[in-house]
């Protein structure tokens, strides 16, 4: 049996994306504009109001009632802003090739501090975090709705870190976008892009953490 790396003290896991899919993107957008028969130009209307809520939203600057009122209900509509995030919810599932049990299986060795450091508000992360039973391998949550900050910003790596008490290359970062494992390298932590279990499970592996 390998002995646990002596090199890494805590393991960050982004959430959508290696995980779960994501809460609030633009598939899961498209489906829910759907399932409410959106027409194409309200769609448009409201994707061109989307960016800066959300940036608010993700942020915790405003609730998600706030970013529904601005983004879906400045005109009528024939459904309610609670029917809308009643369908917002389900949208989240496991990843298919998640890296949950890769979670689990970090967490369970109770070797290393093990976190999410995610972009997400406040109301889906925590349904996420509940719904599928993610708390309960987590040490800290890293979350962009906790920090007031989002990756790639070079501050919230910062903020992570100051938390942690830990030097930036004694953490390893988990995340499938390319743009915040490169920020997050910048920094000086272990940055890994997740491309799948399978991968994630041989470098992860070769650094003697499974």
């Amino acid at each position: 049996m390998q002995s646990p790396s002596s090199e890494f003290d805590a393991i960050l896991f982004d959430v959508g994306g290696v995980l779960l899919t994501n809460g609030w993107d633009h598939i899961e957008r498209a489906t829910v504009y759907a399932h409410f028969n959106l027409g194409l130009d309200d769609v448009a209307a409201i994707e061109a109001r989307h960016p800066k809520p959300y940036d608010l939203l993700e942020r915790d600057q405003i609730t998600f009632e706030e970013y529904l009122g601005e983004v879906v209900f400045f005109a009528p509509r024939p459904f309610t802003p609670e029917e809308f995030l009643n369908a917002v919810k389900p949208q989240s599932k496991k990843l298919p090739d998640s890296a949950l049990g890769i979670l689990g299986q970090v967490a369970a060795s109770g070797n290393w501090v093990v976190g999410v450091l995610n972009n997400e508000s406040r109301t889906l992360h925590e349904y996420r975090m509940i719904h599928f039973g993610l708390g309960r391998h987590l040490d800290l949550q890293l979350s962009s709705c906790y920090l007031g900050l989002r990756k790639p910003e070079p501050a919230i790596y910062k903020r992570a870190l100051d938390i942690l008490g830990c030097k930036a290359h004694q953490v390893v970062f988990i995340d499938d976008r390319a743009t915040n494992t490169a920020a997050a390298a910048a920094e000086g932590m272990h940055a890994i892009q997740f491309q799948g279990e399978a991968q994630l499970r041989d470098t992860l592996q070769h650094l003697g953490i499974l």
